[in-house]
């Protein structure tokens, strides 16, 4: 005799507006119905309680830092049919949260996000946010250029400047859309006279000299993860993901290219996420460091210029 499965009850968007009452309510009616649909995370959260946190906290409005103090808080039926409808959304649509909000925080910083472009999550902002680069870089010293190859929206040109409070930065993407946002971004934080964008493929686009600095945050995902990627991540550009069969398409354009583009102590930043096995299979015999993030010790590799071919 087989056993009886236990049939958990579907959360309901029409049973929550009915009987759900203070902010705490809301929340855990959230993570279950975040659970149930079985939506996928890491554009800045990575569980369905911080999502679930994140998007309610936004919807009514209260500091996204903040909480405890406001659980027991009573929801006026307006404000709870919002919060209700947004965490719809976000199971539903299978939109990246920052997608829906129109904004993404990075290092604590907020950055204005659209379909446009990537959400931002560069491991490389806590780099920047750091003192990790200090060993090459003799904390700041003598960084006169910084450049953000494929910048997408702007947030590591921006944290760049903002950590080099007197270079100059250039973000180039060859993604026009990319660019637009990564403007809008540039505005917000009112770096318009020192972090400049340009349009074009890989180092095509780099103009004004050699580069103190070049981070770099390009399309690395292999083909097979590609194409077992979750909805979300579906949802942002392709052409910003995609590597190609081994995802080091790009990556080797970028190399191969980019001692040109540095000064004598320049230094390349490389972020290829979880390709690490590929990226050593493509560069046997090149000599680089591991930069350990809080994300894992082998998803950001430095190079040195005299290292490069």
């Amino acid at each position: 005799m087989s056993p009886v499965r236990f049939e958990r009850p579907a959360p309901s968007a029409d049973e929550a507006r009915a009987a759900l009452v203070t902010v705490r309510d809301v929340l855990r009616w959230s993570v279950s119905r975040m659970q149930a649909a079985q939506i996928g995370f890491g554009h800045g959260t990575a569980d369905a309680w911080d999502e679930a946190a994140w998007l309610l906290l936004w919807s009514l409005r209260l500091p996204l830092d903040r909480l405890e103090p406001m659980l027991d808080a009573r929801l006026a039926p307006g404000e709870l049919a919002a919060a209700i409808a947004l965490v719809e959304r976000r199971c539903t649509e299978r939109l990246p949260a920052a997608y829906l909000t129109g904004e993404a925080w990075l290092r604590g910083v907020r950055f204005l996000s659209d379909p446009r472009a990537l959400v931002p999550r560069s491991p490389i902002a806590e780099l920047l946010d750091t003192d990790a680069l200090s060993p090459w870089l003799l904390d700041g010293e003598g960084v006169a250029r910084v450049m953000d190859l494929c910048t997408g929206g702007g947030s590591l040109a921006i944290l760049a400047a903002r950590r080099f409070e007197t270079a100059q930065v250039l973000g180039t993407d060859l993604s026009a859309d990319a660019l637009a946002l990564a403007a809008e971004n540039v505005a917000l934080h009112g770096l318009d006279g020192r972090v400049s964008l340009r349009q074009g493929d890989l180092w095509g686009a780099a103009t004004g000299g050699a580069f103190d600095l070049v981070v770099c945050n390009p399309p690395y995902v292999n083909a097979g993860s590609m194409s077992a990627l979750p909805a979300e991540y579906l949802a942002e550009p392709q052409g910003a993901l995609g590597g190609g069969t081994d995802g080091m398409d790009l990556v080797r354009r970028i190399v191969d290219g980019a001692r040109a583009h540095l000064s004598a102590r320049g230094l390349l930043v490389l972020e290829i996420g979880h390709e690490a096995a590929h990226f050593e299979a493509a560069f046997p015999d090149l000599e680089y460091t591991w930069l350990p993030t809080e994300g894992g010790d082998d998803r950001i590799v430095l190079l040195e210029r005299d290292a490069l071919p």
